[in-house]
């Protein structure tokens, strides 16, 4: 007995839209401030890591398969752009327009995803010539791995701003919301830690 063939095109969006839909749902219930300020050395800010999925997501399933975004390229991408300009929000950059851009942005992936085979070559502008090639599948799953990376940097960014932790919505795939088994744990892992360092090597 075997099972039905698998559908690649549902699997692929399935995984797809699960890292989108995290990577929207941090910054749900959050101010201005909370979802921009910087959390590392390096500025990792929520509303950053979603301007940056959007630029990734249009030009690894818009442009290099020659489906532009109607309007031209992303402001912050057009040539001679500010290095890492993608990865954080200006004051005059709305968190609606953010988010309002990723959405048309996945709607315009999800129409290439269903538009062209998996096996369509395209060429990816900003890869060094000769090994700019790949195909819609590869793009796909780089898209996947890529988004699904920022969505666990936006789960410890969420955490580290308000405790708040979760998988997604009505799934947060924690052992316990006990304050005090948390706490006991914390201390556990804490106390292993600090054994581990008085080993020697």
């Amino acid at each position: 007995m075997t099972s039905p063939a698998p559908d690649a095109k549902a699997d692929l969006h399935f995984y797809l839209q699960s890292a989108r839909d995290a990577l929207l749902w941090k910054l749900e219930g959050l101010s201005e401030y909370d979802i921009r300020r910087p959390r590392t050395p390096t500025g990792t800010n929520l509303l950053g890591l979603v301007k940056h999925a959007t630029g990734v997501e249009l030009g690894y399933l818009g442009d290099t398969f020659g489906r532009p975004l109607s309007g031209g390229p992303l402001p912050w991408m057009a040539a001679g752009g500010e290095p890492n300009a993608d990865m954080w929000a200006t004051a005059d950059e709305s968190r609606g327009y953010i988010v309002d851009l990723y959405r048309s942005v996945w709607a315009h992936a999800d129409a290439t995803i269903d538009a062209l085979p998996l096996g369509t070559l395209g060429r990816v502008p900003w890869w060094p010539e000769g090994r700019d090639q790949v195909t819609l599948h590869h793009a796909v799953v780089r898209v996947i791995a890529d988004t699904h990376r920022h969505a666990g940097h936006a789960d410890i960014l969420r955490e580290l701003t308000d405790g708040a932790v979760g998988m997604n919505q009505g799934n947060d795939s924690m052992p316990s919301d006990d304050a005090a088994w948390w706490e006991n744990h914390l201390d556990r892992v804490e106390r292993a830690a600090r054994e581990a360092d008085r080993k020697p090597a």
